[in-house]
């Protein structure tokens, strides 16, 4: 929750209305004059070494880990998340940003390539070049884990990076940028620039080499029609509405379990969260027995708190909107419902019966609710996950036939028998298809994501044939046409 003035605003616990920090609006002149600063900051680290660069970062890694309980609490102030999971969202970071700073040089240092038979001569290489400053736009919703995995992999690659936090989450991101002026105190290589969508917009504006974004689709398409102003290319992680798939012969008690928390933890506010359950009709009576039953106990609000409140006070319209749809539409809601919202908190909520077209499977809610739906097969689930316009990722429980349901689904990512397992791995790209985003983060692909491939050849010796003149004789013409009919012409 935010307060604003022309050159302030002010953050809000969305829980207490309490304020909890003040932090200034930065206008496109702070922005453009934020990026010349990274320009010249990242003259000085994109000359360093990769094994300069991962020292660095590892002090950077040091300095989180050792203030974890200060911005974890920081997390909770701002954006409502439990302590603890805010703390395991650190943990997540820290992952990344190790793997990010030690795997570098392998992923991007200049390496040699063949050549093909018409062009021996040839010596190859190639190499992967940083942008010179990458912008990121991080969400509020995890706002340590989910920035810091463009920053972690931007900054690795060479880049400086301009930073410009959620508005919700503003206290979140100047805590990081202090903290790697601590351990990379020589120039500004990672700058904080706080404000609402304005100055997002002057950071597409700026002329970086690249935008990472991460928000919901719609802002997502603002910011690509900004960027397009100077051509500036992007990276888009944006909305979900992934699906949990429950085979016959699952493990409905793990499956239950990662239904619950995938649909429940961080009240719902998750992109990879599960929106959506399809159960094989042999097993839906016993599985639903078994996702009641985990909550029992599970209430937002209360102490300890197990499930935060609503960051952003216009979500709880949306959530509000499609449990009215889906009611309305002959759905059920077994626990919660529209009476479940209370000032900032939702309570968790289980809705059956809803038809495929209703808002609330069609849309992202945002919330901790789902929808379980009843399906006479798998064949018949993964049509319906596939039948929706996003596609970041989803999660497959069965014992014998887990992998070949998992490739048949239209998703970024999908993980068998773990909830998401695929986004935590520091090794595995992550990022979607269709109204969920395109480019990657994390793994080999998140690397290159943040910098642009530089080819390099260089003559060894002159050919006898030579191609690239105007002094080409008929001869060498005629000895090229046998050789491309040998080479690509006798294939049947």
């Amino acid at each position: 929750m935010t307060t604003r003035t022309t050159t302030s605003f002010e953050v809000r616990n969305p829980a207490t209305g309490i304020a909890v920090g003040e932090y200034p609006v930065h206008t496109a002149d702070h922005v453009t004059a934020a990026v010349a600063r990274g320009r010249s900051a990242g003259t000085w680290w994109a000359a360093l070494d990769f094994e300069e660069r991962r020292r660095h970062l590892d002090r950077w890694r040091a300095e989180i880990t050792r203030g974890r309980d200060d911005l974890a609490h920081l997390m909770h102030e701002e954006m409502g998340k439990p302590i603890s999971d805010a703390k395991l969202e650190i943990v997540m970071a820290l992952e990344h940003l190790k793997w990010a700073a030690h795997n570098a040089r392998g992923v991007l240092a200049r390496r040699t390539v063949g050549a093909s038979l018409l062009t021996i001569n040839q010596g190859c290489s190639v190499e992967y070049r940083p942008f010179g400053v990458v912008g990121v736009i991080g969400p509020w919703n995890y706002p340590v884990f989910t920035p810091l995995s463009s920053i972690s992999f931007a900054l690795a690659a060479g880049n400086a990076v301009v930073f410009k936090p959620s508005e919700y989450s503003p206290g979140v991101g100047v805590w990081l940028g202090e903290a790697f002026g601590r351990a990379v105190p020589e120039v500004p290589v990672l700058q904080v620039i706080t404000g609402a969508g304005e100055t997002g917009a002057a950071l597409c504006r700026s002329g970086v080499g690249k935008i990472g974004f991460t928000g919901s689709t719609e802002t997502g398409k603002r910011v690509m029609s900004a960027c397009a102003e100077n051509l500036t290319p992007v990276l888009m992680e944006c909305g979900g509405k992934d699906a949990l798939l429950v085979d016959a012969d699952a493990d409905l008690t793990a499956a239950a379990d990662a239904a619950i928390w995938g649909g429940m933890s961080n009240a719902g506010q998750t992109c990879l969260g599960v929106e959506r359950v399809y159960v094989h009709t042999e097993v839906y009576d016993e599985f639903l027995t078994k996702l009641l039953a985990l909550t029992d106990d599970l209430r937002a609000g209360d102490e300890p708190a197990k499930i935060g409140p609503i960051t952003m006070p216009k979500q709880l319209d949306v959530i509000r909107r499609h449990l009215g749809d889906a009611l309305a539409r002959g759905g059920s809601a077994l626990i919660g419902g529209p009476d479940a919202i209370d000032g900032q908190f939702v309570q968790p909520t289980i809705l059956v019966n809803v038809p495929e077209d209703c808002s609330a499977v069609t849309e992202e809610t945002f919330g901790p609710t789902l929808t379980v739906t009843r399906v006479a097969d798998m064949d018949e689930a993964v049509e319906l996950v596939n039948a929706s316009e996003y596609g970041l990722g989803a999660t497959v429980f069965a014992r014998r036939h887990g992998r070949e349901i998992a490739d048949r689904i239209h998703t970024g990512g999908t993980s068998i028998n773990a909830f998401v397992a695929h986004a935590t791995v520091p090794n595995l790209p992550l990022g979607g298809v269709g109204a969920s985003g395109f480019g990657r983060v994390h793994g080999p692909d998140g690397l290159r994501e943040f910098t642009y491939s530089k080819s390099t050849t260089w003559q060894r010796f002159p050919l006898p044939l030579a191609l690239t003149t105007f002094a080409r004789k008929p001869l060498t013409d005629a000895i090229v046409d046998r050789l491309v009919s040998a080479l690509h012409g006798r294939i049947r």
